[in-house]
């Protein structure tokens, strides 16, 4: 079992930054990637961006490509996103997950082997 916390979320202005932590324990060295996902009020989890354990390849929904980035501390079995450039519409629970097997991705049918119980990030003025 590997267990996942989010932290670091919190209430910002549009335009302000925020990083987010999530610490995995447990079996961490079974993972082979881990992933933001989100998902705002009525609507649709979104997929945020992920990385493989290794840290090697990095991905992005294109909501957020060159505005946040998804780094990964081996040392701590500690993955981050860095947000910048927020905007209203980032607004949302924020969720850490990670995979076994896979990179998570956008696709509406994946599933995670874990998920983090969530963190909310509001955007406003």
């Amino acid at each position: 079992q590997v267990q996942l916390v989010e932290s670091g979320g919190g209430l910002v202005r549009p335009g302000g930054s925020l990083r987010l932590s999530c610490a995995a324990s447990g079996r961490t060295k079974q993972l082979y990637a881990m992933g933001w996902f989100r998902q705002a009020p009525g609507k649709e989890r979104e997929f945020v961006a992920a990385l493989t354990w290794m840290g090697r390849d990095v991905y992005y929904g294109d909501s957020v490509k060159d505005r946040f980035t998804m780094s990964k501390d081996n040392a701590k079995d500690e993955v981050y996103l860095q947000m910048y450039s927020l905007k209203p519409e980032d607004t949302a629970v924020y969720y850490c997950a990670a995979d076994r097997r896979t990179v998570p991705s956008a696709s509406s049918q994946y599933d995670a082997d874990y998920w983090g119980p969530g963190v909310q990030v509001t955007v406003s003025s």
